[in-house]
């Protein structure tokens, strides 16, 4: 249960701002970074590369709010013994701000990059940005869109933390199904489209 526990109390700030950017990039804050992170070009195949769901305002948003998040999170995780011996991040590293800084920017950007991927993939599939398909391609794109951004960030926590290959893949089930809840309740807050 400790292990549980210590993949949540670890990458909470990442799951509250992939939330918190998924507001931001709603608002009408910084309109100018909604710049599509393709620029707008196609692949060999005339489709875009990524599409325009991805963009320097979620990529600029998701970094910002990660690094706000670790940091006051580490402050918090200072305060509570429990919380600080169970962070994966501490186990060889001191819980300072300027470390939790650099995490945080390092956990935002795997958050980002590690989406760019499949919505690679989705554009070759001409699936529509923000759309599912059915069938067993369906099923592959959805666990793919619920662990993609998971499995960048618990790589930044291979780096901090011993994670054996079996911890590691508990891990971005872990992160994927957690990810499946937070987008329902986005969803049912109306700050998703769809809940998937």
């Amino acid at each position: 249960m400790n292990l549980i526990t210590g993949m949540y109390i670890s990458l909470f700030p990442v799951i509250f701002a992939g939330s918190a950017n998924m507001l931001f990039c709603k608002l009408p804050i910084l309109d100018a970074l909604r710049h599509p992170l393709d620029n707008r070009q196609v692949w060999k195949d005339k489709e875009r590369i990524f599409g325009d769901n991805k963009t320097w305002k979620g990529l600029f948003g998701m970094i910002l709010f990660s690094c706000v998040a670790t940091v006051l999170w580490g402050l918090l995780c200072a305060r509570v013994p429990y919380m600080n011996s169970n962070n994966f991040l501490y186990y060889r590293h001191e819980n300072t701000w300027l470390f939790n800084l650099g995490v945080g920017f390092f956990l935002g950007l795997a958050y980002a990059l590690f989406e760019l991927p499949n919505s690679f993939m989705k554009r070759r599939l001409r699936v529509e940005p923000g759309k599912r398909i059915g069938g067993v391609k369906g099923v592959i794109l959805v666990i793919l869109d619920q662990s993609d951004s998971i499995i960048g960030c618990v790589l930044v926590i291979a780096f901090l933390y011993p994670l054996t290959p079996l911890i590691f893949l508990l891990y971005v089930c872990v992160g994927a199904a957690t990810h499946i809840v937070v987008n329902m309740l986005l969803f049912a807050l109306k700050l998703r489209k769809n809940m998937f």
